[in-house]
């Protein structure tokens, strides 16, 4: 019995899928596992593995639909089997071939064209200060023309200092370049959706920490030296907010369908900013992972989220998110909370500031911790816990092996 290959759910607010491009086409042997399709969700782009071995038929969404979740658009037959060798034509516009037997027409002469300095182009809009010659022909060189294809202007709308009218490079040079407007790809316009939606409807409420670091920098320090990794502080912070979750677990959860759901998992999402919008790959059981492996997981979503490469289970099951804009040296931000979660912690930039110690003015490293909460999932007195307790294994991560 053919397989199913349908598409797939890879969160719980997606409704529909981009497909993007078939990477096996109809009629190809396809092995279980095997990457068969890309498509593009409201967060990420992901490619789809085959659910079973066999040979790919009847594929039904082409590049560019949008299909919604579960519906089924190809199926997968095992060799031998009956439709497995069925026709291999990928789904597309009807063939433009010539039938066997028939004569093709003889393609139109082309026209003769009369070799000149200037082309000519029609001119179909009138300019704002147009002298009533709307509609004529107008004379351009061939580098005017082309500069201003390069540069989107409207030969036809400029006036010519050259001969007769004519418009020269440097008309178009001069020419004002038109404004056009910057289309959003799919995991923009649905990330604008979303956070639209969180904003409208989860209550926020903000606790800001500022937490002294001076433990923190020779830890990373000590620790990039003895593993010979890239520890970064954002490795640091996971495996910190990691155990803070652990403490309270009233952090991590969840406001669905009118109640508080607690993840059984301590899932830490990182938003990773790519070309086309935001993106949230998830490190899965943060809570039992050695400093050495976050970081190596880490690296290893984060090159692929850039690369448009990240799969499924990466970017599913996240219970609370890290955002962190420290490397771009800003000081302290607030976030929007990443539904359905109920909170994310937004990082700022280690900085040298003048904190009191033992009743003295002191410099010293601190950084400032933002903590976004829904208030239906989660109040203040907990937020604050939560926060407390990260502030604190911050201040003297050394508490980690207590």
């Amino acid at each position: 019995m053919a397989t199913d290959v349908i598409m797939p759910a890879l969160e719980m607010a997606q409704e529909t899928g981009k497909i993007l491009h078939w990477i096996k086409a109809p009629g190809d042997a396809v092995r279980k596992g095997e990457p068969i399709v890309e498509i593009e969700t409201d967060k990420v782009t992901v490619e789809i593995e085959a659910p079973a071995s066999g040979i790919l038929r009847d594929v039904t969404a082409r590049a560019g639909d949008v299909v919604p979740v579960g519906k089924t658009i190809a199926l997968i037959f095992a060799p031998g089997e009956a439709g497995a060798a069925g026709s291999a034509a990928p789904v597309g516009p009807a063939s433009s071939e010539v039938p066997a037997g028939a004569v093709a027409p003889p393609p139109p002469p082309a026209p003769a064209v009369k070799a000149s300095p200037l082309a000519y182009v029609e001119s179909r809009q009138a300019s704002p200060d147009d002298d009533g010659t709307a509609g004529r022909l107008t004379a351009a060189s061939p580098k005017a023309r082309r500069l201003a294809a390069e540069r989107g202007v409207d030969v036809s709308a400029l006036r010519g200092s050259g001969p007769g009218g004519a418009v020269l490079a440097a008309d178009v040079a001069a020419a004002k370049v038109p404004v056009v407007a910057e289309g959003v790809g799919t995991v923009w316009r649905i990330m604008a959706e979303r956070m639209t939606a969180s904003w409208s409807s989860a209550p926020h409420f903000y606790l800001v920490r500022e937490a002294n670091v001076s433990r923190l920098v020779p830890w990373r320090e000590r620790a990039s030296k003895q593993t010979g990794a890239r520890i970064t502080y954002t490795d640091l912070l996971v495996k910190l907010v990691a155990a803070a979750l652990s403490q309270h677990p009233g952090v991590n959860a969840a406001w669905k369908d009118g109640a508080i759901v607690r993840n059984a998992d301590i899932n830490i999402g990182l938003a990773v900013a790519i070309d086309d919008g935001l993106v949230v790959p998830v490190l899965h059981r943060a809570d039992t992972l050695r400093l050495v492996d976050i970081a190596a997981r880490r690296e290893d979503v984060v090159s692929r989220a850039q690369a448009g490469k990240l799969r499924a289970p990466d970017i599913q099951g996240g219970g609370f998110t890290l955002s962190n804009l420290g490397m771009y040296g800003v000081d302290a931000f607030t976030a929007i909370v990443n539904p359905p979660q109920a909170a994310i912690l937004a990082v700022g930039r280690i900085a040298d500031r003048v904190v009191a110690v033992n009743g003295q003015p002191v410099v010293q490293p601190t950084m400032m911790l933002t903590l976004s909460c829904d208030h239906r999932a989660l109040d203040g007195a907990r937020g604050a816990q939560f926060l407390g307790a990260l502030a604190e294994l911050i201040e003297e991560p050394l508490a980690l092996l207590v």
